[in-house]
């Protein structure tokens, strides 16, 4: 067997080669590390680029939000006499609309809220009483939506203008706008679900529409309150519910949804939107209770 000797300036090469190498593994795995870190770092800010934040007059914080389990609460007069405000209160997070109240109403909404997504015209609504909205619920994310008439953002903007006001003036108040490319992709939901262009069939998205899609967005799965399907009116002797659960003396449910679906121009197509949310429910961790139903349910 030979065996081989290395002089002493071969050797003093070959321990010079092994920590260079040494040098240039630990260099790339920094790099990769910190590369990781950064990544990381930027996949956490950038957040739903549909939704932004408005903060003394900057717009350049997307809404971050995550919940595992959502409670979406309908505004409909189907809860009252629910009693499921424990239940809803136990999940994760719960989603509100427009101006929908809890106080006087805990024991069939429950109390608690962490996202509430608001109209354009319940703006004034909630302005009304902004000390609680804005102050006293300030770990309320609010989302507020509108057509671009009302939510540009050259001074022109009448309901984008008072909000920001808002945001002057409440600073730690979490208020995000959803932006216009935001509503033209809920219109697209909307004539891929339908086969009617939104705005040349003379419908108006409802609040609901916008929440959906919001909480489909934020959450793993959704568990919808107070929210009948869209055969529910057709049947005999529907139960005669106000339209609002906060608001008694206003037209019946059923009555108000049929007289928007044949609205020629301007109606919200309330029936329609069921039915479409019966087909994502279909595909989608959605389960609607009081009334329950399934996707299957709905005749979509």
């Amino acid at each position: 067997m030979t065996c081989l000797v290395l002089s002493s300036r071969q050797k003093i090469y070959w321990i010079s080669l092994l920590i260079v190498s040494a040098l240039s593994v630990a260099l790339w795995y920094n790099h990769v590390t910190r590369l990781d870190v950064a990544i990381v770092g930027n996949m956490g800010n950038m957040g739903l680029h549909g939704y932004i934040r408005i903060t003394s007059g900057n717009m350049d914080q997307f809404l971050n939000a995550r919940c595992k389990e959502c409670a979406l609460v309908s505004s409909s007069g189907q809860m009252l006499n629910a009693a499921k405000g424990k239940e809803i209160d136990k999940l994760d997070c719960v989603i509100r609309m427009n101006n929908a109240p809890t106080l006087g109403y805990e024991h069939d909404v429950g109390s608690k809220t962490s996202l509430r997504v608001v109209s354009h015209t319940s703006v004034p609504l909630i302005l009304k009483n902004e000390t609680y909205y804005f102050q006293k619920s300030a770990d309320t994310v609010y989302v507020v939506w509108g057509p671009e008439r009302n939510m540009r953002q050259d001074g022109k903007g009448k309901i984008f203008n008072v909000i920001l006001k808002a945001a002057q003036k409440y600073p730690h108040a979490k208020i995000y706008v959803v932006t216009r490319e935001q509503i033209q992709y809920c219109d697209g939901l909307f004539q891929n679900e339908t086969g009617k262009n939104r705005m040349q069939s003379g419908a108006f998205l409802s609040t609901g529409f916008f929440t959906m899609v919001l909480a489909m967005d934020v959450c793993d799965s959704i568990h919808v309150y107070g929210m009948i399907n869209n055969d529910y009116c057709n049947q005999a002797n529907p139960a005669a519910v106000p339209y609002h659960y906060y608001e008694k003396g206003r037209m019946e449910e059923c009555r108000m949804y049929r007289v928007h679906e044949k609205a020629r121009r301007g109606g919200h197509r309330f029936i329609t939107e069921k039915a479409i949310y019966g087909r994502w429910a279909s595909h989608r961790n959605i389960h609607f209770h009081h009334p329950s139903w399934t996707g299957r349910d709905s005749g979509a």
